[in-house]
C-alpha cells in the first residue's frame, strides 16, 4: 500500500524546526500524493496526544504512517498501539522508552532548543500524564516498526531502546548521537520501510 499520510512528532523541547523534521518536510514536499503534518507539540503530553488525534482523524488505516523522535517516538508508539491506528507503519528515532522516569528531573521552567525565547513550564502533572500514556509492554505487531537506535546517544540508553523495540526493522548505529546528525545516511532505509 503506498504511503498517503505521514505525521512527524518531534522530541522534548524540540519543534518542527529540528533538522530531522525539516528533512522529512522537504522529502514530503516532493511527494504531492503524500499529506504531511508536523505539529508543534504542547508541553502537556495529554494535550499533545489530543492534538495529534485531531490531526489524524479520518486518516486511513492503510497508507498512513508516523515518525517520532525521542519523546516523539514514545508518542508515535502510543498512537500506533491505539486500536484505530494498528495498521499504520511506524518509525522511531532514538525513542524515549520511559519518559515519565527520565523527565521527572526536568520539572520547572524550560526553553525550546530552537528558540530559547520560547519558555514553558514542565510540571509534575505532565510527568503523570506521560506515565498514563505508556503503551503496553509488548508491541502488537513489531513488523510495523522501524527503529533507528544510536549507541552514541548521550541522553537515552540504547540498550533500553533495543529491548523495547526487539523484533522491529531498523538499524543499531555504532556511533551517532541523540539528534542523529547522520540522519541523511539512514533516510533510505526508513523510507523503504514506510513506503513498502
Amino acid at each position: 500500500m503506498p504511503l498517503t499520510h505521514l505525521i512527524y512528532l518531534h522530541g522534548f523541547r524540540s519543534s518542527p524546526q529540528s533538522a530531522k523534521a525539516r528533512r522529512m518536510a522537504d522529502w514530503a514536499a516532493t511527494r504531492p500524493d503524500v499529506t504531511f503534518v508536523c505539529p508543534q507539540l504542547p508541553p502537556s503530553p495529554l494535550d499533545a496526544m489530543e492534538l495529534v488525534g485531531r490531526l489524524v482523524a479520518g486518516w486511513p488505516a492503510s497508507g498512513s504512517a508516523v515518525i517520532g523522535s525521542s519523546l516523539g517516538g514514545f508518542y508515535a508508539t502510543a498512537l500506533a498501539e491505539q486500536r484505530a491506528h494498528r495498521g499504520w507503519r511506524v518509525a522511531v528515532l532514538n525513542p524515549a522508552v520511559n519518559p515519565a522516569r527520565d523527565l521527572a528531573r526536568h520539572i520547572g521552567e524550560l526553553s525550546a532548543w530552537h528558540d530559547p525565547t520560547l519558555k514553558f513550564d514542565f510540571t509534575a502533572q505532565h510527568v503523570a500524564e506521560l506515565a498514563a500514556l505508556t503503551p503496553p509492554a509488548h508491541l502488537t505487531n513489531p513488523a510495523r516498526y522501524y527503529a533507528l537506535i544510536a549507541k552514541g546517544d548521550e541522553l537515552l540508553d540504547w540498550r533500553e531502546m533495543l529491548a523495547r523495540y526487539a523484533g522491529c526493522d531498523g538499524d543499531v548505529l555504532d556511533g551517532s548521537d541523540h539528534g542523529l546528525t547522520d540522519f541523511e545516511a539512514h533516510l533510505p532505509g526508513l523510507l523503504e520501510h514506510l513506503t513498502r
